[in-house]
């Protein structure tokens, strides 16, 4: 069957559960999934028609043990289990709950809260993970309610029990937020979310076969997950996985996987560019050939117009194309992508005047040092209806107007599980004059350009204002980190706090480059930071505050958590440089 024949008939099943044994009948003996270790050559690795065994044995022990609907709780370490595990619930109807394992200091992880939001009744994972490596996980999770089930020692003969088959409704799993603002809450992602989302997004990618995907990003999450896990399954792809950990100690491995496995698929958030370019050693790079990747996806976060020109000028001479790389957004309410570019079509990148932007207006800078590049993030996707909104009075914005983007279509998912409130103000909001139909509240703050390209310019709750003044955090914060290589990218917060006449005053948190913490002159460091912030943005600091490498609070997905820190910064639980 050809690549296009496959892609037709794949938007008309109803859920993953029927792509898969289509994948195990169709290409029963082609690599599905690859698991790279941190070290050493030993690949694990996944056929179709492996993991589709695999997981109906998974599939009937959950159904034999439990009743559809249930929760299980997914726990593993790196590797290709998580997977067989997550195919084994949708099988069974169990309802997949990613997690990150929790931390053994577990002062800062969300697992306590999630597993009394969902009220799990299995915890699935591997045994020798549990017995060897985190003995500790089995203390911490001791509940009689719970029923612990092991995927790499199930009994021989796991039962013959009738599985159900699914429909678009029914709940397919939780992706839990990363609590960025919040506790986080349960997205619940239904099959009929997930298939029509592989579709939106093999559109937007222009997926094949041929589209081999290589990632480290965790499979807990939702970029991890449906952007690379399940997006290879819905097209026929291979997928190779890395470790985190291991990418964020050896970032290179990820271009030498790309380079050995020719992928086309590969990308991450923003900082992972950034360290890629950090990082690089032309000694180290030995034959490493780049032309292969063809979608390099860039989200999650801000994206940055000197991140994208760094990264394509630093990996050119390995065959890099810049037209690869990929802006979107997107956001776990939505399943995951709201928006992407073509591929091949390279980034947008607009000149804005900075002042302006503060006012929220896009207009073109009048001076060269007013200038503020923008990156678009692509267009909406089909199917799907996005639109920018006066979040007060509810009213559709003309392009090249600020407010806040809303969002309708399949890909949007249910609601939060058991939490009818939050439901009711994120996923029931109606345009006015725009009828019943109900949209998804993103938060987020963006623009339309009369081309329909999105751009993102920050989010509601972030913004500092000062004096009347609209200023977004992401930017003060490049420009802290712009100030002095020990200033860690990706490793800065800014946010307001108020006074005593409550006028909001500007506080910055940044990392400081573990090198470099016994070689500067802090009273130095602080004051370049508050000069460069005072002519970049025109405002004075309160306080600048430097911070161990490591210490920032961070959701699993890497996105800064600005209310958490200002919440410590008042409590004086930071971990000030000493």
């Amino acid at each position: 069957m050809s690549d296009k024949t496959a892609h037709a008939a794949a938007i008309e099943f109803e859920s993953l559960v029927d792509v898969l044994p289509h994948r195990a009948a169709e290409q029963p003996d082609d690599a599905a999934y690859i698991f790279l270790p941190d070290r050493g050559d030993e690949r694990i690795s996944l056929t179709f028609a492996d993991l589709y065994d695999r997981a109906r044995a998974v599939a009937r022990n959950l159904a034999t043990r439990g009743q559809r609907g249930e929760r299980a709780v997914l726990l593993f370490p790196p590797g290709l289990d998580f997977i067989v595990a997550f195919f084994g619930c949708l099988l069974a109807g169990t309802i997949a709950v990613p997690m990150m394992v929790p931390r053994r200091d577990s002062s800062r992880d969300a697992s306590a809260a999630i597993l009394a939001d969902c009220s799990p009744r299995f915890v699935m994972t591997r045994r020798d993970f549990i017995t060897n490596t985190r003995p500790d996980l089995a203390a911490r999770l001791r509940d009689t309610r719970l029923d612990w089930i092991f995927v790499d020692a199930l009994p021989e003969g796991a039962g013959e029990a009738q599985l159900p088959v699914p429909v678009r409704r029914d709940i397919a799993f939780l992706q839990y937020t990363s609590g960025s603002t919040s506790a986080p809450k349960g997205v619940i992602v239904s099959h009929g979310n997930l298939i029509e989302h592989s579709e939106m997004i093999r559109i937007a990618f222009a997926n094949t076969r041929s589209s081999t995907h290589v990632s480290w990003v965790p499979v807990y999450h939702d970029m991890g997950l449906i952007l690379n896990v399940l997006q290879s399954l819905y097209v026929g792809a291979a997928c190779v996985l890395m470790a985190p950990a291991g990418f964020l100690q050896r970032p290179l491995n990820w271009l030498r996987a790309i380079h050995k496995y020719r992928a086309e698929v590969a990308g991450g958030p923003n900082f992972a560019f950034d360290l890629c370019v950090r990082r690089h050693r032309a000694e180290e790079m030995g034959e490493i050939d780049l032309s292969s990747w063809q979608v390099a996806f860039n989200g999650a976060e801000p994206v940055r117009a000197n991140t994208i020109e760094r990264f394509a000028e630093t990996f050119a001479p390995y065959g890099f194309n810049p037209r690869s790389s990929h802006p979107a957004y997107g956001m776990a309410e939505a399943t995951l992508m709201i928006s992407a570019g073509q591929r091949g079509a390279g980034p947008v990148l607009r000149r804005v005047s900075r002042d302006a932007l503060q006012r929220h207006q896009v207009i073109a800078p009048l001076r060269a040092e007013d200038t503020q590049i923008l990156v678009g993030c692509g267009r909406q996707l089909r199917g799907e209806r996005v639109a920018v909104v006066e979040p007060e009075s509810r009213r559709r914005l003309p392009s090249g107007s600020i407010g806040e983007i809303w969002v309708a279509g399949p890909n949007v998912a249910q609601g939060y599980w058991r939490n009818g409130g939050a439901t009711a103000s994120v996923f029931g909001a109606q345009v006015e004059c725009g009828g019943a139909e109900r949209w998804l509240r993103t938060g987020d703050l963006g623009f339309f350009d009369e081309t329909g390209e999105l751009f993102i310019t920050g989010r509601i709750k972030d913004l500092i204002v000062i004096r009347g003044m609209n200023h977004y955090p992401e930017d003060i914060e490049e420009t802290v980190q712009d100030c002095h290589p020990a200033l860690l990218r990706h490793g800065g917060a800014a946010f307001g706090v108020l006074d005593r006449n409550d006028e909001e005053q500007l506080v910055v948190v940044q990392e400081v480059e573990r090198t470099y913490r016994q070689r500067i002159a802090e009273s130095e460091m602080v004051h370049s930071v508050r000069e460069a912030i005072a002519r970049d943005h025109d405002i004075a600091a309160r306080e600048i505050v430097l911070i161990r490498p490591g210490t920032l609070p961070k959701t699993t997905s890497g996105k800064i958590q600005r209310h958490r820190t200002r919440q410590m910064f008042l409590s004086k639980t930071l971990a000030v440089l000493r």
